[in-house]
């Protein structure tokens, strides 16, 4: 099992995937505040939809299954309020275009990452052993590639790091990352949303963690009301 330890601290990770991204003239990710990513408040803005009020209503279940993020994944913090998050859209593993609404009745751990970004690629094994344990009927790893351009670099790693339960999403549009970061949830990558059955977002996390240790196996049996 990997040491959650070598994740930390997130802050400076961070900012040596934004310089390795400069590098690599990718498209240009931020941390705001001096503040930590993973403790930085989101800056929700709901609208008044049907689902996003549904969704609002989940506030209190939130705030329980935040509460149980603790050790390597304790950076989770709760939606403040839900929201619908059906409307994301991304490449599926086929190459066509799907949202989270596709994802209905399944909780979905949603992991924005790029080949850049230090800490993405470092936390990509944990994201793989926690599908591999996990993944079920109601519960999916949905790790999407951000990376600008084709499809070779991301393949490539991913083939190179022995990942084999992770499907392949993908987004080299930055419209995703776009979106979560105007409502406030994403301030650089790798950034995580923990989302329920109903599409409603439930917690998020920005900075990478320990996704296959003990921790992050005790949170997603409290979302799936184990």
């Amino acid at each position: 099992m990997a040491d959650g330890n070598r994740f930390f601290p997130a802050p400076r990770l961070i900012l040596a995937a934004l310089v390795a991204g400069a590098l690599a003239g990718a498209v240009a990710v931020y941390v705001s505040e001096s503040r930590s990513g993973n403790n930085a408040p989101a800056r929700v803005a709901v609208g008044g939809s049907k689902d996003d009020v549904a969704c609002v209503a989940k506030s209190d279940r939130a705030k329980k299954i935040a509460a149980a993020a603790t050790g390597q994944v304790a950076a989770l913090l709760p939606a403040d309020p839900p929201q619908s998050m059906k409307g994301l859209a991304f490449n599926g593993p086929d190459g066509k275009p799907m949202t989270i609404a596709d994802h209905a009745g399944k909780t979905v751990l949603l992991n924005l990452w790029a080949t850049w970004c230090a800490p993405c690629r470092a936390e990509m094994p944990a994201l793989d052993a926690l599908q591999k344990e996990k993944g079920s009927d109601s519960f999916q790893v949905v790790a999407v590639n951000v990376d600008a351009g084709d499809d070779v670099k991301p393949k490539k790693f991913l083939k190179d790091t022995g990942v084999e339960a992770l499907g392949y999403y993908r987004d080299s549009t930055v419209a995703l990352f776009n979106d979560l970061k105007a409502r406030g949830l994403a301030l650089g990558l790798p950034v995580t949303m923990l989302i329920d059955g109903e599409g409603c977002l439930i917690a998020h996390m920005n900075g990478p963690a320990e996704w296959s240790g003990p921790d992050a196996r005790r949170l997603i049996d409290t979302a799936l009301g184990s």
